[in-house]
């Protein structure tokens, strides 16, 4: 090959390298703060067969600085002690079980069962956990001080605590999630784990009825804040928010992330969308070439070891730093190509269910279209 074409390869592989940091600095946290004044508070968490991760949550909010007038768990039709859990006796915390009403037709059992909860509550401010969240002690004051500056709605992406090796294989969701939209005061985005608003404005936007049947149900909440002319805000949350996601194995994860990652894709803003696909085509480039280099694989570019494993290292460096405030996946990043396997697996599975639109999740059928 030309040297010149040579040269223009690894200047791009440089730009792709130079994406991924430009994308991903600047993902400010949620910062600390205590809320002024009396504004009465409601944290609403729907929970289908959460007994194992429910009583996190709610040790959780028992510890937190900021009391919450009411702590509302909606039991969505749970087959498990969900329900026992929530009914259990916590330290300096009241819990309400709420156990609606048969799922209607064109909900979704997330949507439907927060409809119930607000329903359910008279707080002025409604704040939406997971019921799989982990909250450090200062984070409801750190949320609402935030609510409390910007307005409309604010929400928070947690830590990805991850116990098992297969967790770790989800380190480019996280990233790729998180590269692909803009952070911070006004971005645009929203994160459905950990939400606050207004009652107020929730009920100006029309609540969880205006999103009924999504799937992605945050994403479709923020546009229409935005349509009424509400800030939309946006943090992560390490050191004050953390989730492990899919503990139950392997399969729940690829289910998981399949269901949701090709219709949030669609509504990703085309520029940002190029960005993260030239930084994602850097890295599986990166990916092929060490071994290809040492197997003898076909490729294009300096086949060289040297310069193959400088490439590797430059993108298994980077992935080390940028994903560390993300989530705890550690040595997965030493060996990248693995997870691009599977990210590109599960990026194949996520077009099947678009076109069979629908997937099995926690014993329903959920719809996959946009």
């Amino acid at each position: 090959m030309p040297m010149v074409n040579l040269g223009l390869v690894n200047i791009s592989l440089l730009v792709r390298w130079g994406l991924g940091w430009a994308l991903c600095l600047p993902m400010p946290a949620l910062p600390a703060g205590e809320p002024q004044g009396q504004a009465s508070v409601a944290v609403l968490i729907p929970a289908r067969n959460e007994e194992a991760t429910l009583p996190h949550l709610l040790q959780g909010l028992a510890r937190q600085s900021f009391r919450p007038q009411e702590v509302i768990v909606i039991d969505d039709h749970s087959t498990d002690r969900t329900a026992a859990v929530a009914s259990q006796a916590y330290p300096r915390l009241q819990v309400k079980l709420v156990q609606p009403p048969p799922l209607p037709a064109g909900w979704c059992g997330k949507t439907w069962a927060l409809h119930q909860g607000v329903a359910a509550s008279s707080a002025e401010l409604l704040v939406f956990l997971d019921a799989d969240t982990e909250p450090a002690p200062d984070f409801l004051a750190s949320l609402l001080a935030c609510h409390q500056r910007l307005g409309g709605l604010v929400s928070v992406q947690p830590y990805h605590r991850t116990e098992r090796a297969y967790e770790r294989l989800s380190v480019l969701f996280n990233l790729v999630g998180l590269m692909a939209v803009t952070l911070g005061p006004g971005g645009g985005v929203a994160f459905g784990p950990a939400m606050v608003t207004s009652r107020a404005d929730y009920d100006r936007i029309g609540g969880h009825e205006a999103v009924a049947g999504k799937v992605v149900e945050d994403w479709f909440l923020a546009h229409h804040y935005e349509r009424a002319g509400l800030p939309v805000s946006a943090y992560i949350g390490h050191g004050r928010l953390a989730y492990r996601m899919y503990p139950g194995g392997l399969g729940d994860m690829v289910v998981g992330f399949a269901k949701n990652f090709a219709t949030a894709a669609a509504e990703v803003r085309w520029l940002r969308m190029v960005a993260v696909l030239l930084w994602l085509s850097g890295l599986f480039w990166a990916a092929w070439c060490l071994p290809a280099a040492l197997l003898g694989w076909p490729m294009l570019g300096d086949r060289s070891l040297p310069a193959n494993l400088l490439l590797y290292g430059a993108f298994a460096l980077q992935l080390l730093l940028i994903s560390w405030r993300l989530g705890s996946f550690g040595w997965i990043n030493l060996i990248f190509p693995v997870p691009v396997l599977f990210f590109l697996g599960v990026f194949l599975l996520a077009i099947v269910n678009l076109k069979r639109g629908s997937v099995q999740w926690k014993g329903r059928s959920v719809s996959t279209s946009p």
